[in-house]
């Protein structure tokens, strides 16, 4: 640990877990630590390109337009693999543990403002070595969801067209879409295409709800708990967690944040809304559709309203991954130029730079979606590998390291310390579990369907 973080560590020692933010502000407000010092960004008062601009409203909606994407389509036949109390009971608890495990995430950012990326955190947790495992790791993840919204766009435009052509030239599209929509350097930008990205997902969802409930009319058994094999099981457990594992870009956010203290208010907007249009896409949608309803969820409807729900969805599965490479490239970018002036310039290597970044970062992610082309099996390995230990088993690790010294130093901090000893050993199982049936159902489904021109809808 260097020489600056040891001074900050030294100057709020023995602060309460959930007091030390309004004391630090009181000896060295966090929106006022010297850029120079501490900020991802340096000092941006001459620069041409300035990155500290959104509100905490601006980042909760981002946030929002980050998780509530794809995620989303798969929950319905997680529903009805897992039955729908199960389901219902497994939101609630990710959400709240999710909703917990981010403020704890802000918490380690308020203490240690320089951090941007987990790769920054990691250095705290590990030295050089943590730093480049978990910054390793968060660009792999963001890259992999990237890939996620490749295949699904691949998905969307076979249905839309009818397999109008090669599934490739579609991946082809996609890539190329998400390239240009990714130019912009500043979060503050892509806000803008974000609210774009929630309207669509929660329009093309709505539709799916009212187009089965005239299709189907209700004349389907749904079940209240299931019986299926562990592997198809806790797969569809995974699905759900997916929805949930947006946190390795939330340091991101808030250093993008003009006033970082805010960013409570930001989790709150994101946990409300995501959990409340998971639990009512989930529910109605398996409701009317059954056991059959499929994942990607649009194609549970008609032939016509598939098409206008996939249709709607459009930007969310576009502007949703542009987001998610956004924030990939962002990292590459501050990791090769931070403390330097191209930071805030726009020269021919700073721009070059940036565009080459994002070229090289969306390939991966298309390679990536040709050769794993099963959307369920995908977004499964995803939690297993990254999204596990970002969302859950670093943050009870930060929580240990804020915490440094008091673990039983009260009730509140005993209880505290169990609770993310178990949110620690969740990760891990995750992981573990999840890894092993991924694995296994993506050696078993993608069999002659990668690479493949087919049509893949």
């Amino acid at each position: 640990m260097n020489v600056s973080t040891e001074s900050r560590n030294h100057e709020i020692d023995g602060v309460d877990d959930y007091n030390f933010v309004p004391d630090l502000e009181k000896k060295q407000h966090p929106d006022d630590v010297s850029p120079e010092a501490d900020d991802p960004f340096g000092n941006e008062e001459v620069g041409e390109v300035k990155y500290r601009t959104m509100g905490w409203w601006q980042t909760g909606i981002l946030m929002v337009a980050e998780n509530v994407s794809i995620g989303i389509l798969s929950l319905p036949s997680a529903v009805a693999t897992l039955g729908l109390v199960p389901s219902i009971i497994l939101l609630l608890g990710i959400s709240g543990i999710s909703w917990y495990t981010a403020y704890v995430i802000w918490q380690f950012k308020m203490r240690y403002p320089h951090i941007h990326s987990m790769g920054d955190a990691g250095e705290v947790l590990m030295g050089r070595f943590g730093r480049d495992l978990l910054g390793t790791g968060q660009l792999l993840f963001l890259v992999f969801v990237m890939a996620s919204h490749v295949l699904t766009f691949t998905v969307q435009m076979n249905v839309l067209t009818d397999h109008g052509t090669c599934t490739i030239v579609f991946g082809v599209v996609s890539l190329v879409v998400s390239c240009v929509g990714a130019l912009p350097r500043t979060m503050g930008k892509v806000y803008w295409m974000s609210i774009a990205s929630f309207l669509s997902i929660v329009a093309a969802t709505v539709a799916t709800m009212i187009a089965v409930g005239v299709e189907y009319k209700g004349s389907v058994a749904i079940a209240a708990t299931t019986h299926h094999g562990f592997n198809e099981e806790y797969l569809a457990v995974s699905n759900l967690f997916f929805a949930y594992v947006g946190h390795a870009s939330f340091f991101g956010f808030v250093s993008e944040m003009d006033k970082p203290r805010n960013f409570p208010k930001s989790i709150t907007v994101l946990q409300i809304i995501d959990t409340s249009l998971y639990l009512a896409s989930a529910i109605v949608i398996y409701r009317y559709v059954g056991e059959d309803v499929q994942s990607p969820a649009l194609g549970s409807a008609g032939h016509l309203m598939k098409k206008v729900a996939y249709g709607l969805a459009i930007p969310t599965v576009l502007i949703a991954g542009i987001v998610n490479g956004h924030i990939a490239s962002k990292y590459v970018y501050v990791r090769i130029f931070r403390g330097t002036n191209h930071m805030h310039e726009r020269t021919f290597l700073s721009i070059g730079s940036w565009i080459a970044i994002g070229l090289i970062l969306w390939v991966l992610a298309w390679i990536i979606a040709e050769s794993i082309p099963v959307f369920n099996d995908l977004l499964s390995l995803i939690t297993a590998l990254f999204g596990c230990w970002f969302a859950y088993g670093f943050p009870a690790l930060f929580w240990f390291v804020l915490n440094k010294g008091s673990w039983f130093s009260s009730t509140k901090k005993i209880f505290l310390g169990i609770s993310n000893v178990l949110i620690l050993a969740m990760a891990i199982t995750l992981c573990g579990l999840g890894l092993y049936v991924s694995g296994d159902a993506i050696n078993k489904n993608t069999s002659g369907t990668v690479w493949t021109c087919a049509n893949n809808a």
